[in-house]
């Protein structure tokens, strides 16, 4: 079974103090849940199983055991250039992602040319109630909507999630940071009308601060609307 046969390959990659690593970047994931492979070689796996004839039943055998599993599954999705058959994969295995590594690299190319077709699915991903779907979703606005496409609906959906979940609220802080090195003008009223709640504001906040891409008068500007650590 090409299951047994992608796990066997998996534990030949066995990077020990990598997995350390892994364990401590990656808390949502079970310690145990790890392998341990590197990213060059988990593409490389997944270049060679993307052609495979019974590469489904491994897209099938949902949930995955192993953090690596899940890994390889993003990368494999992310090779198709079949915008139908990618988002379909994309949409099944959505509901199984339990961590921000695997969601955050699964990056799809052939969305950059379906960007239409994309919005309609990103709607209802970030109105989801998984965490990492709400995240996948405001990471696709992210890294497609800020720029040509960009509407000023894009930022008002993402100011409208409210989650406790941390994994959520910090992809809304980074996509507000990004959104303001790339449309400043017309995000920034997001932050000075205090849009999002505090914490996620000031996450937002530091992370232009932090940004090069942000002038050293804009970096000036944000800093004073820092709010007082405590939820509006």
């Amino acid at each position: 079974m090409v299951v047994d046969e992608v796990r066997e390959r998996l534990f030949e990659l066995t990077d020990g103090k990598y997995r350390e690593m892994q364990i401590k970047t990656t808390p949502s994931v079970d310690a145990q849940l790890f392998i341990g492979v590197r990213t060059p070689p988990l593409r490389q796996l997944a270049k060679e199983y993307s052609k495979h004839l019974d590469i489904n039943e491994f897209l099938s055998d949902l949930p995955h055991k192993y953090f690596e599993e899940n890994q390889l599954h993003a990368f494999i999705i992310a090779l198709d250039k079949d915008f139908d058959s990618c988002i379909a994969k994309v949409e099944a295995f959505l509901p199984y992602v339990d961590n921000w590594a695997t969601c955050d690299q699964m990056n799809p190319k052939v969305f950059v040319k379906h960007r239409t077709d994309l919005l309609k699915h990103i709607k209802p991903w970030i109105r989801s109630d998984k965490t990492y779907t709400v995240r996948f979703g405001i990471k696709m606005l992210m890294d497609h909507f800020l720029g040509e496409n960009f509407d000023i609906s894009y930022p008002k959906a993402v100011a409208g999630i409210r989650s406790d979940e941390y994994y959520v609220k910090m992809m809304q802080a980074w996509y507000f940071a990004t959104a303001l090195s790339m449309q400043y003008d017309a995000v920034l009223p997001f932050i000075e009308d205090c849009s999002l709640d505090t914490w996620t504001h000031n996450k937002a906040i530091q992370k232009s601060v932090e940004s090069y891409r942000i002038s050293n008068e804009q970096k000036a500007y944000l800093k004073t609307l820092k709010l007082k650590n405590k939820e509006k």
